[in-house]
């Protein structure tokens, strides 16, 4: 590129922009900084302008007049989690979409680490935050709550209203399961948990138990092993399944990772999915797709749920959100594939 050049493209202008679109100045402005609020014919025939004559605006600036840093703190239990890693996505590609950044709060499942975040938002280095861990972090006496910054929870809901939640049905699909393994026979149920005492696991167990009921089981027709949402949690539970005399036919584990430890394990001890025992997961993650047989599992809309917080979120920033609006719960499909099949006959 010529120095010439190179002057003229540094030299671009606002008003540049306005007339190469045919528009007024205002109105590139209005959809630069705003562009919810503009048509979108005329957002594409600003966006076009924009592009043909290489303007790029002074972001600095509009921040500095708007009060916003255009950035979102996304607050994760743990990035090695494929549900975490598929929503964080959507939130990207739904932020990037609106024009904001995206910082990324590992907690690595420790409650230690949520002092480093707490004190983003206490400092308002962010504009908004989406929490994925179940709860409003907090440090020492001081909670992010009081940052008076736009939160909007995803995966797992935080009870009491204080902000929206972006969820899908898991208290309904876990009843499901249980109703899916007795209508093939299963009379011996096995439920593998994820963290005891979260909002999320109270819902997917409350599922399960409801199943057991309406299925006309009882407390002594299941066995139940906790552990955190981990592929060793199903690894811990497989290990006691097969030290059980008389063991469960149908499994339901509350994440996907748990029911392909649990698999992994009792195959490698001689015992035959779905032959022997049926496991059903939750999450519909890719890993479920490779293993042998594939996973029979509730597939969640982990892309969607991403974007539609991040939308939510991006509309509070607005002040466009109704409360009435606050919880949205998007459904899931039942994957029906090779690790589930009619109960073994007694004695077979």
């Amino acid at each position: 590129m010529s120095r010439q050049r190179w002057r003229t493209v540094k030299e671009i202008r606002i008003a540049d922009v306005a007339q190469l679109a045919g528009v007024s100045t205002a109105t590139v402005s209005r959809v630069l900084a705003n562009p919810d609020q503009v048509r979108p014919k005329t957002h594409a025939l600003v966006m076009e302008a924009v592009r043909r004559s290489g303007y790029t605006p002074n972001s600095t600036a509009r921040n500095l007049r708007t009060r916003r840093t255009m950035t979102v703190l996304v607050v994760a239990p743990r990035l090695t989690n494929p549900v975490f890693a598929q929503v964080l996505r959507g939130v990207d590609d739904e932020l990037t979409q609106n024009g904001y950044g995206i910082i990324v709060g590992n907690l690595d499942n420790r409650t230690e680490r949520e002092a480093r975040y707490v004190d983003l938002a206490l400092s308002r280095q962010v504009d908004g935050v989406l929490l994925m861990n179940g709860r409003i972090p907090e440090s020492g006496k001081r909670s992010m709550g009081e940052s008076g910054l736009p939160m909007v929870a995803m995966c797992s809901a935080i009870p009491g209203g204080r902000v929206p939640n972006v969820t899908v049905q898991d208290r309904a699909a876990s009843r499901k399961a249980v109703e899916y393994l007795a209508q093939l026979g299963h009379r011996k149920f096995g439920y593998i948990s994820g963290v005891p005492g979260t909002f999320i696991e109270m819902e997917r167990f409350t599922g399960f138990l409801e199943g057991i009921a309406a299925a006309g089981f009882g407390q002594e027709d299941f066995v139940r092993w906790e552990g955190p949402f981990m592929f060793s949690t199903g690894v811990s539970a497989a290990q006691s399944f097969l030290r059980l005399r008389e063991r469960p036919t149908g499994i339901f584990a509350a994440c996907d990772e748990s029911a392909i430890g649990f698999i992994k394990t009792v195959t490698t001890a001689g015992v035959r999915v779905p032959d022997d025992v049926s496991v059903i997961g939750f999450d519909g993650i890719e890993f479920a797709d490779y293993i042998e047989p594939t996973l029979t599992t509730f597939q969640q809309p982990l892309h969607e749920i991403g974007r539609a917080g991040a939308r939510t979120l991006l509309r509070m920033i607005q002040g466009k959100m109704d409360p009435a609006e606050w919880d949205i719960q998007l459904p899931l499909r039942l994957l029906e594939r090779g690790t589930t099949g009619p109960a073994p006959r007694p004695g077979g």
